[in-house]
């Protein structure tokens, strides 16, 4: 398949990344949801795609940063599997369904154990196997999810979206210039989480004030609540990038050079990845943007294309699992 090129009226990586994230695709039926408990009694929830077909695998869908089954690029993904005929499921990272978690803690985008148990409750509903697509957060999760596992994943074929490789350069891009916007937005949205789960939940609420940038919210909220020293320890031991040359599994990655979520030099070089590893890697696309078409009005989404054309190429539907 031929790889991503901007359309000259959507060629700037802040224009791709805001168009990215606009407009959808409607569903024809409701996602059916379903509650999965944890071993530690916390649980995450699922959302199905109903009544698809159950010869072809699973396709299992992680959200980036605060998204969810309701975040635009999750349902036009899911709107083209509906239309290809193709079963998924997203994963809710703990808290992000619409209803707090119970524990005091939450995610991160280096919590693997809250994926592995998911695969490990869907394999046995997955006769033809399972596939896995991560956003972003998502992304980074299941990079290194892969990487932990090596030859030893179950998955048959993975792909990961605009992935935050290394999580202190992310935060300093993302401190700089246009791209705190993002950050604003993004950081907003997770004290609005915080102080929403402190009201249903009980959970006493971090001091959030001064709070204005990821590093300083990782150092007093997501390391302390998760076991980590500090930011700097979160950002070390949580990068996906030093698990990319262990993955055993046929891994796409799709990746934008100008993406305003990270350093051009956090984009892995060919040597650091396994021979499992593909990089698509095009010069504009901005952060899950990759936005096609002859204009505004005839928009495409090329991640999508370019996701079942990867799934295709791996043969996951017409080979045994």
């Amino acid at each position: 398949m031929k790889g991503f090129s901007a359309p000259f009226w959507a060629r700037g990586a802040h224009l791709q990344t805001v168009i990215g994230a606009l407009g959808g695709a409607p569903l024809h039926a409701p996602l059916v949801r379903e509650r999965l408990t944890l071993p530690d009694g916390d649980f995450v929830d699922l959302d199905w795609l109903p009544d698809m077909p159950q010869d072809r695998a699973l396709l299992l869908i992680l959200h980036g940063l605060e998204g969810s089954s309701r975040s635009v690029y999750i349902r036009r993904l899911l709107a083209s599997c509906e239309q290809a005929g193709r079963s998924a499921v997203v994963m809710h990272f703990r808290g992000c369904s619409g209803e707090p978690n119970r524990l005091a803690r939450g995610y991160h985008a280096g919590d693997t154990a809250d994926l592995a148990a998911v695969v490990d409750a869907l394999r046995q509903r997955a006769p033809r196997g399972l596939c896995a697509v991560g956003y972003s957060l998502g992304g980074s999760v299941l990079l290194k999810w892969l990487g932990e596992t090596g030859s030893g994943n179950p998955l048959r074929a993975a792909i990961a979206v605009s992935v935050p490789f290394e999580l202190a350069g992310a935060a300093a891009r993302l401190g700089r210039g246009f791209s705190r916007l993002y950050q604003w937005a993004l950081i907003r949205q997770l004290k609005a989480h915080l102080r929403r789960k402190a009201r249903r939940a009980g959970h006493p609420l971090p001091a959030l004030g001064g709070l204005t940038t990821f590093r300083a919210f990782d150092e007093r909220v997501t390391a302390p609540l998760h076991g980590f020293a500090g930011a700097d320890d979160y950002y070390a031991r949580a990068s996906c990038r030093p698990y990319l040359g262990r993955i055993g599994v046929p891994t796409l990655l799709i990746q934008a050079a100008d993406d305003p979520f990270l350093e051009r030099s956090a984009i892995p070089g060919v040597g650091e990845l396994s021979p499992a590893v593909q990089l698509d890697l095009s010069a504009h696309g901005g952060h899950v943007g990759f936005v096609a078409g002859p204009g505004p009005w005839a928009m495409r989404f090329w991640v999508n294309e370019r996701l079942h054309a990867f799934l295709r190429a791996q043969r996951v539907d017409a080979d045994d699992p």
